[in-house]
């Protein structure tokens, strides 16, 4: 014969049962998607956790070389810029370092860049079954939608470092600020792809376009070349795309501190890409409300 509850352990109970209840139910009412709209997409990040982990795995889960390309890829690009700029253009290194592994410090924070930004536009799209069935706060969708960016960089960030042992280059503790580095090169990629990711739920020609602005981008970051090839007076527009400073930044930390890295293209890449994440964040929010309808 089982022994009855006191009322103490019932009102624990009820309270925790409660708690619950408030934290993991979403109440829908006018007004309450303005009002907690920040609370509620907290209250749904065990949504955007199982959303990461499935595209990591159909992402992969088909695929003949499987994580492998994560790994080639990178250095494919490193093998062609190799050839046309060290062999070919006999462009200089920074500081001494390693052609090879100064292109593969551009690519680390690139690869981040790259991979995150046409997932972030193109993942409305992709999971549009989901936001014309089930409520839940949208941009759950583009958040998760990074995950296979932010494991394609921790892979890259190993591979720098077998590269650096590789070259004979001394592990210091600047190596620890890269993945700060990182999370300066995700914010454009946010900025960008949720104020594009918006406009492809409306315009589905959008996704054409980005494969072309990724492309050209990879050309208009010194990521072949080192920065300071750049004359001074030009300088400053080269600074204005955000991702130099981050490159020039993931250099700095390989060399231990020794390569050039100016400050004031710090202050300027985290302004601009303030600017496109405020708003991307803006648009986004403005045209939530539709996308269940023209999606």
């Amino acid at each position: 014969m089982t022994k009855n509850p006191t009322m103490s352990e019932r009102d624990v109970s009820t309270e925790r049962a409660r708690e619950m209840s408030e934290t993991n139910t979403i109440v829908i009412e006018a007004g309450r998607t303005n009002r907690r709209y920040w609370r509620d997409l907290w209250a749904a990040r065990q949504v955007i956790w199982i959303l990461a982990v499935r595209d990591i795995s159909v992402r992969y889960k088909q695929s003949l070389l499987g994580v492998t390309w994560v790994v080639l890829r990178p250095l494919l690009i490193i093998a062609v810029f190799t050839l046309v700029f060290e062999k070919i253009a006999r462009l200089p290194s920074d500081d001494g370092m390693p052609y090879s592994l100064m292109v593969m410090g551009g690519m680390v924070p690139w690869v981040l860049f790259s991979v995150s930004l046409p997932d972030i536009t193109n993942s409305l799209v992709n999971n549009s079954n989901l936001i014309g069935k089930v409520f839940f706060p949208r941009m759950s969708i583009p958040l998760s939608s990074m995950s296979n960016a932010i494991m394609e960089f921790t892979i890259c960030m190993l591979l720098l470092v077998v590269l650096m042992v590789f070259y004979g280059v001394p592990l210091s503790w600047n190596l620890a600020l890269v993945p700060l580095f990182g999370m300066l090169a995700l914010l454009p990629s946010i900025g960008l792809g949720l104020w594009w990711a918006a406009l492809n739920v409306r315009y589905r020609d959008f996704r054409f376009i980005i494969p072309f602005i990724v492309q050209f981008g990879l050309y208009v970051t010194p990521i072949g070349f080192s920065s300071q090839l750049i004359p001074e007076r030009w300088r400053p527009l080269l600074y204005m795309n955000p991702m130099t400073a981050v490159v020039d930044g993931v250099r700095w930390c390989i060399s231990g501190g020794t390569t050039a890295l100016d400050p004031l293209s710090i202050v300027g890449s985290l302004a601009i890409s303030s600017l496109l994440v405020i708003f991307g964040l803006y648009y986004f929010r403005k045209s939530e409300k539709a996308f269940a309808d023209v999606i």
